[in-house]
C-alpha cells in the first residue's frame, strides 16, 4: 500500500514560502519519520512529559508529538500569529486554498501532525487524519469527530463487544487531548519566542475544550438532517 501524501504550502506576506510534505503510512496512519534526523533536547520524552503519558522513557526516547512539532517551530520562529498567509493543501484527491492567519493555518497542520504522530492520546484521531479536512470549522469538527466515534462503536459491536453510544468515551478522549496540549505548550515556550505556533496550539486547545461541552447540543441542532433514517418526527 502506498503512503498517503499531504502537502501544506504556506505563502507568507514577505513572498517567502514554506512547504511541509507529510508522508503517512497507509497501514499504521503514522507519519514516516526521518530516523537520522537530529532532534532538539526539548523533544525528549522526559522533558515536560505529559502527566498522563503512558509511554516509558526507558523504551521511548522522544515525545512523538514534540518530534513532529520540531520542524514547525524552526520554520515559523519569526512569524507573528496574526500575519496573513496564503495556505494551499494538496492531497491525492483535491487541492484546497485559503487566505487566512498564520495561527489558523498552522493549527490545521498541527492537528494533522498530532493525529499521525504516534502519541497514544492522539491515535484515536487517525480516521479523521485519513480523511483530512484542512481548516475545518468547529461545527464540521463536531460532526466529523462524533461520526468517527460512533462508527468506531459499530466496529466494536460487530466484533462482539459492547458499544457505547452516549459519546462519553469521546469526551474522555478530548479531556486527555487537552492535557496533552497544555504540556506541549510548555515545551513550545522553551523552544521558541514567536507566538504563531503557540497560538496555533491555543486554537487547538480551545476546540478540545469546546467539543465535550457542545457535542450533545450541536448534535440535537442537526438531528433534523437525519429524518430519512427514521420514521420518528424530530
Amino acid at each position: 500500500m502506498e503512503n498517503i501524501k499531504i502537502q501544506y504550502i504556506f505563502k507568507l506576506s514577505d513572498s517567502s514560502q514554506s512547504e511541509f510534505i507529510l508522508n503517512i503510512d497507509a497501514d499504521s496512519l503514522e507519519i514516516v519519520k526521518d530516523t537520522e534526523e537530529a532532534l532538539p533536547a526539548w523533544t525528549e520524552l522526559e522533558y515536560q512529559q505529559c502527566p498522563h503519558c503512558p509511554l516509558d522513557p526507558t523504551s521511548v526516547s522522544h515525545c512523538p508529538t514534540a518530534v513532529c512539532l520540531s520542524k514547525v517551530i524552526d520554520t515559523f520562529s519569526d512569524v507573528i500569529s496574526y500575519e496573513e498567509v496564503e495556505l494551499e493543501v494538496i492531497t491525492d484527491n483535491r487541492k484546497i486554498s485559503q487566505h487566512t492567519s498564520a495561527q489558523k493555518s498552522i493549527s490545521s497542520l498541527l492537528g494533522l501532525m498530532f493525529a499521525t504522530s504516534g502519541c497514544p492520546h492522539t491515535n484515536f484521531f487517525k480516521p479523521m487524519a485519513r480523511f483530512h479536512l484542512p481548516l475545518s470549522s468547529p461545527e464540521e469538527t463536531v460532526f466529523r469527530a462524533s461520526s468517527m466515534y460512533l462508527l468506531s462503536q459499530y466496529f466494536i459491536k460487530k466484533s462482539g463487544n459492547q458499544a457505547e453510544l452516549e459519546l462519553d468515551g469521546l469526551k474522555d478522549i478530548y479531556t486527555n487531548l487537552h492535557k496533552l496540549n497544555v504540556s506541549i505548550s510548555k515545551r513550545i515556550s522553551a523552544a521558541s519566542t514567536a507566538d504563531s505556533t503557540k497560538n496555533a496550539i491555543v486554537i487547538l486547545d480551545m476546540l478540545t475544550n469546546y467539543l465535550p461541552i457542545v457535542i450533545e447540543d450541536h448534535l440535537e441542532s442537526i438531528q433534523h438532517l437525519f429524518k430519512s433514517y427514521t420514521k420518528d418526527e424530530f
